[in-house]
């Protein structure tokens, strides 16, 4: 193994070649090629490619900004290679900017043999960024890979082509950076030319056109990264830099202003953060930095829904220069047609649709109006009253969120400590695995927590827009049955059934003992309250009868309500709302009003 301080990438300069070592495919690696070509202009651009697929290389690229597919069948084997060509991979870079600059074109790998299988494994590119280029290759080439007879031999053919360049020519080395060291080993001395190993140059080379909804399954980089480094490199001059995270950022936007379009749901604050946290820890344990395409979806359609994450993934497909038809054959690719190793999403699409399936035979239909206004002529709005089987889901949903925000706070009070004369509340498999090299057992000793919850708040929206305009107050109509106020959006501008109102919470607040509670809307003991969902949390600090009271928002309330909290002998359990699942708060969202008890009978055929 080489001494580390003289794996320096100054040393690959060397005479008249310049290697310039890149991770295929990866978008930073294309910009550093582009501009180190762009301000050298070698008279030879030599590229670890193929020399019998040099034909379909050059009209590939001459097809560029359209992606196309390189397909030839190997020869000794029955089965189709396929090769993409994508704008941000820096094999393709050097083909188009050595075009440009009029230099000329070496393809190092000969005809006589396959390249043989390394080990491609590279850290996150993106490091470049933070790192710079040459910090990266330098980490890489401290650990190099072992080599066998087959390496050896490939990077000797390549290194007598390039040995067979102008003498006097300026040229740039473009090399997978898993294959730099031993080509660098082999320029060391001459090499004679290589035996031939095929039975016969691979027959049946075509170019075809990829269909456009299928660019991201088969492209290294997503399509909507390479669109935008197709606007850049044409800009591309100084330290400017094609940011990943800022692209994604633009991507999930772009998707989001979609998804409104399509569900007519809006993404909340919460949502955008737990996707970004989500998606980093499925970076990190792929071993990346910055999430793919894949994440991103998978991300989106776990923190929101199937919509979403369908809208995420079509939005990352978009390239909006690949074109369906083409004077080339337009194909239909999958992942597993090129990678292997592939992952599946499944995302089930569910839209408004306005043309209704057929229903299944048997399925009693929901009752419609006579006449439009009907439901609102028989609505007399003498009282209100609840749906009981809705009341029965909130009130259970309660009880979780209770000993969800009890669990919470225990798990805050836990303290984790090596094992030493007891095992105390057990042991603690998590951290004994973290510092499994510390060769210490570690366990946990939990403190009881004193006290139970008593009022809980739920705040879907803060209503800035002053949306949710109706408030509301009613009492539980036996003693398991919680007293309740909430604000919501009129449920009688959407009638459902005859005296049955529609609406949407934007926040509720519920509490035990029931039949307790005054119109907390127009208790002047909260006029101090900035906004609704402070009302509720105000109230719910007065009529708790424990100590916790539970509080489900997107932000934690102000500081002072701690102190409010405090004076009471009360203590405030925040649980930030990203921490539920966001399809069971979707649907506990929806409530229905009754213009009366009599309504009960009925309201099962018109409420869905």
């Amino acid at each position: 193994m080489s001494d580390v301080s003289e794996i320096q990438v100054g040393s690959l300069e060397r005479g008249r070649c310049r290697y310039f070592p890149v991770v295929p495919g990866r978008v930073e690696f294309a910009i550093a090629l582009r501009r180190l070509l762009l301000e050298q202009r070698p008279a030879v651009v030599a590229v670890e490619l193929p020399e019998f697929l040099s034909d379909a290389y050059r009209k590939a690229v001459a097809r560029l900004p359209e992606m196309s597919v390189i397909l030839y069948t190997a020869d000794d084997e029955d089965r189709a290679v396929y090769i993409p060509v994508e704008p941000a991979d820096p094999f393709t870079e050097a083909l188009r900017t050595a075009d440009e600059i009029g230099a000329e074109i070496l393809f190092l790998e000969p005809d006589t043999q396959e390249r043989p299988h390394l080990h491609d494994a590279f850290p996150d590119t993106y490091a470049v960024q933070r790192i710079g280029l040459d910090r990266y290759i330098e980490a890489y080439r401290v650990y190099p890979q072992s080599r066998t007879d087959e390496i050896q031999s490939h990077a000797a053919a390549m290194a007598w082509k390039l040995q067979g360049a102008d003498p006097e020519a300026r040229v740039v080395v473009v090399v997978s950076l898993n294959l730099l060291d031993p080509l660098l080993d082999a320029m060391e001395m001459p090499q004679e030319a290589p035996e031939r190993r095929r039975s016969a140059v691979p027959l049946d080379v075509q170019l075809v056109n990829p269909h456009p909804e299928s660019l991201t399954e088969i492209t290294i980089e997503y399509p909507y990264l390479q669109e935008r480094y197709e606007f850049f490199r044409l800009e591309l001059s100084g330290e400017e830099k094609l940011d990943r995270p800022r692209v994604q950022f633009e991507l999930l936007r772009e998707a989001e202003v979609k998804y409104k379009e399509s569900t007519g749901d809006v993404l909340a604050h919460w949502h955008r953060r737990a996707i970004a946290r989500y998606t980093r820890n499925l970076a990190h344990v792929s071993g990346d930095l910055v999430a793919g395409a894949y994440d991103l979806a998978l991300g989106a359609r776990s923190i929101v829904d199937d919509n979403y994450g369908w809208e995420v993934w079509q939005m990352a497909n978009r390239y909006l220069a690949q074109s369906e038809h083409s004077s080339l054959e337009t194909v239909r690719l999958s992942a597993g047609e090129i990678w292997l190793n592939t992952k599946r999403l499944r995302i089930r699409r569910r839209l408004p649709r306005a043309k209704q399936r057929r229903m299944p035979t048997g399925l009693k239909p929901r009752k419609k109006e006579k006449f439009a206004g009907e439901w609102a002529q028989q609505t007399s709005g003498e009282a209100i009253c609840s749906y009981p089987p809705e009341d029965l889901v909130i009130e259970e949903y309660g009880r979780f969120l209770k000993k969800k925000a009890k669990a919470l706070l225990s798990e805050e009070r836990v303290r984790v400590e090596p094992f030493t004369t007891s095992i105390l509340d057990g042991v603690d498999i998590r951290e004994t695995i973290r510092n499994w090299h510390q060769k210490k057992i570690y366990v946990r000793q939990a403190d009881r927590l004193a006290g139970e919850v008593g009022s809980v708040v739920v705040i879907f929206d803060e209503d800035e827009e002053n949306r949710c305009d109706y408030l509301t107050t009613w009492l539980g109509e036996h003693q398991n049955e919680s007293d309740m106020a909430f604000y919501s959006t009129h449920p009688f501008e959407h009638i459902v059934g005859p005296g049955i109102g529609r609406a949407e919470y934007g926040g509720f607040l519920m509490t035990l003992p029931a039949r307790r509670m005054f119109d907390v809307w127009s208790d002047s003991d909260y006029d101090f309250a900035e906004s609704k969902s402070e009302r509720l949390l105000m109230a719910a600090l007065d009529y708790s009868v424990e100590r916790f009271v539970v509080y489900v928002a997107a932000k934690p309330p102000r500081s002072i309500f701690r102190s409010i909290a405090s004076h009471l002998n009360r203590k405030i359990l925040y649980v930030p709302i990203g921490q539920l699942s966001p399809t069971k708060m979707k649907r506990l969202r929806v409530v229905h009003v009754l213009d009366n008890y009599d309504r009960r009978a009925d309201a099962k055929d018109y409420i869905y």
